[in-house]
């Protein structure tokens, strides 16, 4: 993986028409088995060792570079690229390269790498993912492995959540690519496909994930299927002439917060699709709803899943009774059970203002890790025209499948996969695994003196809100920032009302509110400041403290129900104590909450009859009922995103990349 040059050839790379990408690996093979089960041994290779001698070996160039003049730095990092070229990223040849752009970035940026960046640095080159806590200044690590890769002739691709995040990190850091004579490019929602090409020919992008893989899945259906062996370092033709692709290939990519793109997202495919005329209309759907609302849960159907619903005998001769006067494709069972089923699903398994929003009278998609909306995405098979039928909207044209591919099967094609993220430990088998990436924990530039407050579970939801006001209230008062995280839009809003009616004042960040999302982190770290905000997973935003929070104890967190990764947790937490700033962080939650619901109903009876008359669990009872819920969800969520990729990986045969059977 390290030698690029191996992967990459200095004559091809740069070449028109040549679309340079690894081969998708088969599924399940022996290899694969074999790095889950290394995964789960220490690194023998001993790559702390490594990469304190490689720290050493940058800060020996250090004083050296310093002396040179703007134009003899950059003269040196040119002169050193086909040496970097020739060796493969050695980590001789890599210090240098590594050292300059650390001295570029001093006289142009005005920050210099502490040893933990380089060492990030050195992490990404080798192909691995780098856990650096949140606050380490992970977009500026990015810079010293896209500098040195991009001066070989690869072109990098620096993958972000979003658009602003892509946008903003590629600003900051153009002045420091620029002076090395590289340039970057910006990938954003509604650029043209001549803009889009321009952009991906830079030796440096910033995309968002989402746009990447959809300007893949463009290239897939311009190329007509080629992929694989098939596209490996070779010009693509179609009747005798270049195809105009928008990607030049997949050649190093560095994903910024790896968990969430390569693990939360994975759960669901990326579907480039058409709209098909609905001869029925809406009326097919409003009958479905109509007859689903009738329908006892329990007696004719059940939940056993958050996203799931499945029809009982009774429930299906009640369909049959209820829908028989209507006719059409309501005369087939089969169909009977198809739409009723999916009506059901919309309104059982998906929730306002949790799993969608409606905003300019459309059904949007809400992120559930991000807290986001995705005006863009809708749910296939005739569940999003349900949900528009629940909510009385108008009723969209359902999409016929064009192209399809998992995040997991994209990322695995890149010839050198990267990552960084704060929230790695718990998925180390997972991405050795499925993406053949290792794990490398990042020390600290400064000790933590975050404050672990411990957790609170109430006995009802009422009672938690009620609490977490009183201590929100109770912090400000003392000139302390406060940070509440809560998981849904619905959520935030009860809260919003609870501070107001209390007289609290407050700030609210939500779907609803996204287009402010910047300024309004910007201001939480001001003192008696109280921010309420739905899922911080990567928002990127840094919360900087006042001078006066600081003195006063600085950010304090308060997260307000568990989510089914403990890493989106800490994602949170870490909001707090960045950089060796004060901080604490504290749960407090309550037995309703959905995560102990659905994920351990049984444990919840017995943490009922344990707390009693009390209005709170005892802290071990709940600490054990956290633990045991997240980890039932965190394996069927496993189960959800191998069935994923494997239902994926089926399906690439009969699409053929272009939706239709071969």
């Amino acid at each position: 993986m390290r030698n690029i040059v191996a992967t990459l050839r200095a004559d091809v790379v740069l070449t028109d028409g040549v679309y340079a990408e690894r081969e998708d690996p088969d599924a399940h093979t022996f290899e694969q088995w074999l790095q889950k089960l290394i995964a789960h041994f220490p690194d023998l290779a001993g790559k702390q060792r490594q990469m304190r001698r490689f720290v050493m070996e940058v800060n020996a160039l250090e004083q050296a570079l310093q002396r040179l003049t703007d134009n003899a730095l950059v003269a040196e990092f040119w002169n050193q690229a086909p040496t970097l070229k020739k060796s493969g990223l050695s980590d001789k040849h890599l210090a240098l390269a590594f050292a300059i752009i650390r001295e570029a970035s001093r006289r142009v940026l005005g920050m210099r790498h502490h040893d933990v960046q380089i060492m990030g640095g050195w992490v990404l080159v080798n192909g691995m993912v780098a856990e650096m806590e949140t606050g380490e200044g992970k977009t500026l690590v990015a810079t010293l492995a896209a500098c040195a890769v991009s001066s070989t002739g690869a072109i990098t691709h620096v993958i972000t959540v979003n658009d602003y995040l892509a946008e903003r990190d590629a600003n900051s850091n153009r002045p420091l690519f620029e002076f090395l004579n590289l340039n970057c490019g910006t990938i954003l929602q509604g650029m043209t496909p001549l803009q889009r090409r321009e952009q991906y020919a830079c030796n440096i992008v910033y995309v968002s994930n989402k746009e990447i893989v959809f300007d893949y899945l463009k290239d897939r259906i311009a190329i007509k299927g080629l992929t694989g062996p098939q596209m490996q370092l070779r010009r693509v033709y179609q009747d005798g002439a270049p195809v105009q692709t928008l990607l030049q290939g997949l050649h190093f990519a560095i994903v910024d917060e790896a968990d969430s793109v390569l693990i939360d997202e994975a759960r669901t495919p990326l579907i480039i699709s058409e709209t098909e005329s609905d001869e029925t209309g809406g009326t097919l759907y409003h009958a479905a709803i109509a007859c689903a609302q009738k329908m006892n849960l329990g007696e004719h159907f059940l939940v056993p899943s958050p996203h799931e619903v499945w029809i009982t005998a009774a429930g299906q001769n009640f369909i049959a009774t209820h829908t028989s006067h209507l006719g059409g494709v309501w005369t087939s069972s089969l169909w009977q059970h198809e739409l009723i089923q999916k009506a059901l699903t919309a309104l059982h398994c998906y929730k306002k203002d949790q799993h969608y929003i409606i905003a300019e009278d459309k059904i949007q998609i809400v992120d559930e890790f991000s807290g986001r909306v995705m005006p863009d995405r809708s749910w296939e098979r005739g569940l999003h025209q349900m949900i528009e039928a629940k909510e009385n909207c108008e009723i969209t044209g359902q999409r016929r499948t064009l192209t399809r591919i998992t995040f997991q099967r994209f990322f695995r094609r890149y010839l050198i996969l990267s990552g960084m993220t704060g929230t790695a430990a718990e998925i180390k088998p997972e991405l050795q695994f499925v993406y053949g990436l290792k794990v490398q924990r990042i020390p600290t530039n400064l000790p933590s003196k975050r404050n672990r407050l411990g957790s609170r579970c109430k006995m009802s939801a009422d009672d938690r809100w009620t609490a977490v006001a009183r201590r929100a209230s109770e912090l400000a008062s003392q000139g302390r920032a406060v940070l509440i995280g809560t998981r849904s839009v619905h959520a935030s809003e009860i809260v919003s009302a609870l501070f107001s009616t209390e007289k609290i004042a407050h700030t609210v960040l939500n779907a609803r509110q996204d287009k402010d999302e910047a300024l309004t982190i910007a201001a939480a770290g001001e003192p008696g400041r109280i921010t309420i905000a739905t899922n911080m997973a990567g928002r990127g935003t840094d919360i900087r403290l006042n001078d006066d929070t600081r003195v006063r104890g600085g950010l304090h967190v308060i997260l307000t129900e568990f989510h089914e990764s403990a890493r989106i947790d800490r994602q949170l937490f870490g909001r707090s104590a960045r950089q060796g700033d004060p901080g604490s962080v504290e749960a407090i939650v309550s037995l309703d909450d959905e995560l102990f619901r659905t994920h351990a109903p049984v444990l919840l009876r017995m943490a009922k009859l344990i707390a009693g008359n009390h209005d709170q669990l005892p802290s071990w009872t709940c600490n054990l009922l956290v633990r045991m819920a997240q980890r039932n969800a965190e394996r069927k969520n496993r189960r959800i995103r191998s069935m994923t990729l494997r239902h994926d990986q089926q399906l690439e045969a009969s699409l053929a990349f272009v939706g239709k059977p071969s």
